[in-house]
């Protein structure tokens, strides 16, 4: 951002890090699977759409402004201010009226979870994800990460030192990602341990991440978030036959837990003519839900206990 735009805008960084398997929208179904997850049209890399990701988080504000004031949460997300200053009017005739003060983006892929041959699983990236964060990061004004100085070719791979995923001697170790091996060419420390300090809260996944980060090459990563991603029939039963119901089985494809995503909060001063908000107090309120929720449901099949993620927010 120019000088002059950082004096009227504030970004921040959403992390989002899946603890269940998540279902974000609903991409084109092409082949067997009826709901596939929504992706990037060029990369084929998963994504959730900003709108999406913004409905969430105006339902985050609501729910805690209602479990604050004891307020109907219709009334709350029509007319609290704060609600329709941040995030935009309520109602259907007055969505004219001024947009919300904060931009949402699609939230990105970061770090994917594949199964490995040792240590569980590794968390797999790429330097077509890493410079897109570093991007990102440039745009809110945030420092940049360590990034590696040789980047893997196909069928190569960084890791981090004395990692517990290496096979091997150190001199010829490989890490083993599903039926893959990588020949293990360099450290990937630097990564991991800044997507350790600042992409993931909990201390376990803290401590996982400096030891599980895996940079691979851009063809590589693709194949894992295309192919790696759980596939789950289901079905609906009809109650007398116990056979299925005609046109009740369906296969629905979501990302594994562990998932790592990111998008860009942006946000300006209040476009309400009735309430007053600069881009620090709007970005501010937000933060402040977050570390009170901590944990959001994020697409489909709520009621399934799919797309539980810990959220959090990085400011400079």
């Amino acid at each position: 951002m120019s000088d002059a735009t950082k004096t009227t805008t504030q970004g921040a960084l959403l992390f989002i890090h899946a603890q269940t398997a998540l279902h974000p929208g609903s991409g084109t179904a092409l082949g067997t699977v009826d709901l596939p997850v929504q992706r990037e049209r060029h990369t084929g890399w998963p994504n959730i759409a900003g709108s999406a990701l913004k409905g969430v988080l105006r339902d985050a504000c609501r729910e805690k402004i209602h479990q604050a004031t004891g307020q109907p949460r219709k009334v709350v997300n029509e007319e609290h201010p704060d609600i329709v200053t941040i995030f935009g009017p309520g109602k259907v005739d007055e969505s004219s009226a001024h947009a919300g003060a904060l931009t949402v983006s699609d939230a990105r892929i970061l770090a994917y979870p594949v199964r490995s041959l040792r240590g569980v699983f590794a968390w797999v990236t790429c330097r077509g994800v890493l410079e897109r964060l570093c991007r990102d990061l440039a745009l809110i004004g945030m420092p940049l990460p360590s990034l590696p100085t040789t980047w893997p070719a196909e069928h190569k791979a960084l890791v981090p030192t004395n990692s517990p995923l290496m096979v091997g001697q150190s001199n010829q170790a490989t890490v083993v990602l599903e039926e893959f091996d990588y020949k293990v060419i360099g450290p990937s420390d630097g990564v991991a341990e800044w997507l350790a300090n600042h992409a993931v809260a909990d201390k376990f996944a803290q401590e996982r991440m400096k030891s599980h980060l895996v940079v691979l090459s851009d063809d590589d990563f693709t194949h894992f978030v295309r192919n790696a991603t759980e596939i789950v029939a289901r079905i609906a039963l009809d109650y007398e036959r116990k056979t299925v119901k005609e046109g009740a089985l369906f296969y629905q494809e979501f990302l594994p837990a562990e998932t790592l995503m990111y998008s860009v909060l942006l946000a300006n001063s209040s476009r309400n003519e009735r309430a007053s908000m600069d881009a620090a107090e709007v970005l501010g309120k937000v933060r402040q839900c977050l570390e009170d929720v901590r944990v959001l449901q994020i697409g489909g099949d709520e009621t399934t206990g799919k797309g539980l993620c810990a959220v959090h927010v990085l400011q400079q």
